[in-house]
């Protein structure tokens, strides 16, 4: 039997798959991994009062690629399986985007809204080139 969170709106990930959550202002990506957790993005600095962060660094800063529960992640937020890209690309084999994924765990990372978000990343790994029409 599922946890009722891990069915929220009919979503049942399978590993491999890229989770598109609804925050404010934008969609955020990870990558599911299988047991109810994800591989994401995390910026370094969020939850850092905002008058710190000088305009640059809005765009450009670190971040780190952290092992979440996916709920964790999810908060309050909606998601759900958006692997929109298989329509034009083939998905590497899933024990390899798992392979490539877990390679990332705790590494610091350059994170940029425009070149490499979250979904650029997710991906990146998925199908071996990051694409993103938040960014087109």
């Amino acid at each position: 039997l599922r946890a009722p969170e891990m069915a929220h709106g009919g979503c049942h990930p399978q590993p491999g798959d890229l989770i598109e959550i609804d925050r404010p202002y934008y969609q955020h990506w990870a990558l599911y991994v299988g047991d109810g957790y994800v591989i994401n993005v995390t910026p370094v600095d969020e939850g850092a009062p905002s008058f710190s962060v000088s305009t640059t660094s809005i765009f450009t800063r670190k971040a780190k690629v952290k092992k979440q529960l996916l709920k964790e992640v999810v908060g309050n937020n909606k998601w759900r399986v958006n692997n929109k890209y298989d329509r034009s690309r083939t998905p590497l084999p899933v024990d390899e985007i798992i392979r490539r994924a877990e390679r990332w765990i705790d590494r610091e990372v350059t994170y940029d809204v425009v070149g490499s978000n979250c979904e650029h990343f997710v991906t990146e790994l998925r199908y071996g080139e990051g694409v993103s029409d938040q960014v087109s």
